[in-house]
């Protein structure tokens, strides 16, 4: 296969895998976008909130480590992927018949529950594909059109409400990008059964355990989880305070997904650039979300989800990039999988905390969230000085 051929095969899987994660995205993220508020009418306080967000991030991120190992022990990505994204996807529309917030959690941590397990396998595939286009180029690639389609749920579901329709049509609305989502997936698997022929420079394989600077990377950025407040309890925030009426909320959601999808392009090409440095800046960047969106009045709010969607942005393609540029190809879905277990522990533990204080003391919160991220920014320079000295590859 000729350079020119490869780098054909591996945008077409790429483009694929991005047309997935856009009607999976227009699926649960316009869902996600209306959670918060529909949790608050069926009568949940702010730390069941809080607490719902953290489960599900706690078992959508630590179930990785797990997925993650098993992908790469048996080799079955595809059929790990798909049982993954079956499950992801069907427990959003069922959302309609939830008749008590706690029904509701349990089906917001199904959801979760099934990307924990298709994440690291898709995310080892789609490393294959990106090698060949460079890692932080292809993973932003794919983060944007990840965020068209967690743009285009959220406009779809503020349409609705705004039409009058109520929280419950919404989520039954969601069915149709849901199967359009399992559909893309079907051509994809049938097309390319075997994305690790897409790899054809194959990096030098390494026998011991993971280096230094990925543990160091994986603390850093599960600061970054414990800092980053989860949606459902800033759109909350705006109901309880009337920061934004209800059909208002989602159109802030999408806002920021607009955002994560131009910033991972950005980032992207950054990454491959610069390097780690470029996640410690971005870092840098998005830690003041917290005051403009918990402190401000809607103008404020809107901007601090700007810079929200930056972080989602960065934590969402060259985060990943960073992980592909470091460890080597057959043990890419493990590391995926213990970067995203510990980001998840680490969300679980900010986000009740978060919804904790928010009950307490919203300065605090605040205050919480930016000392967190300010406190990542040295360790991920810190990566990235290890990087520069040669003591492991450079981002290819």
């Amino acid at each position: 296969m000729t350079e020119k051929t490869a780098k054909s095969q591996a945008w077409r899987f790429i483009i694929l895998l991005g047309l997935v994660s856009l009607f999976a995205d227009m699926t649960y993220e316009g869902a996600r976008g209306i959670a918060g508020p529909y949790l608050l009418l069926l009568g949940a306080s702010g730390t069941a909130v809080g607490f719902a967000a953290g489960a599900g991030e706690l078992i959508g991120y630590g179930l990785r480590l797990v997925s993650g190992w098993i992908s790469d022990k048996t080799r079955r990505y595809w059929l790990i992927t798909i049982s993954g994204y079956t499950l992801n996807l069907l427990a959003v529309p069922l959302l309609a018949l939830a008749g008590r917030w706690e029904i509701a959690i349990a089906l917001l941590i199904l959801e979760r529950t099934g990307k924990a397990i298709r994440s690291p396998a898709r995310d080892a595939m789609l490393s294959h594909a990106t090698a060949e286009v460079g890692h932080g180029w292809g993973f932003g690639f794919h983060e944007a059109m990840d965020q068209i389609g967690a743009t285009l749920g959220p406009l779809i579901i503020a349409f609705a409400l705004y039409a009058g329709k109520t929280h419950r049509f919404a989520f039954a609305l969601l069915a149709i990008p849901a199967l359009c989502a399992l559909a893309a997936l079907g051509v994809a698997r049938f097309q390319f059964p075997l994305p690790e022929k897409l790899e054809v420079k194959r990096p030098v394989l390494e026998t011991a355990g993971f280096s230094r600077r990925f543990w160091i990377y994986v603390a850093a950025a599960s600061l970054v989880g414990a800092a980053f407040a989860d949606f459902p309890l800033v759109a909350y925030h705006f109901q309880k305070e009337a920061i934004a009426g209800p059909a208002w909320i989602p159109i802030f959601y999408a806002t920021a997904m607009g955002i994560d999808a131009v910033a991972a392009l950005v980032l992207g090409r950054l990454f491959d650039r610069l390097g780690l440095r470029t996640v410690a800046w971005v870092t840098l960047v998005s830690a003041f979300f917290a005051p403009l969106v918990f402190l401000g009045g809607f103008r404020l709010a809107l901007l601090g989800m700007a810079f929200w969607g930056i972080g989602m942005g960065a934590q969402e393609s060259i985060m990943r990039a960073a992980v592909a540029s470091m460890v080597p190809s057959y043990r890419r879905a493990t590391a995926f999988g213990i970067l995203n277990m510990s980001f998840g522990l680490a969300w679980f533990g900010g986000s009740v905390l978060m919804g904790f204080l928010y009950d307490r003391s919203i300065p605090l919160l605040v205050a919480f969230s930016i000392g967190l991220q300010l406190i990542a920014v040295p360790l991920f320079l810190a990566v990235g000085r290890i990087a520069d000295s040669g003591s492991t590859s450079r981002p290819e």
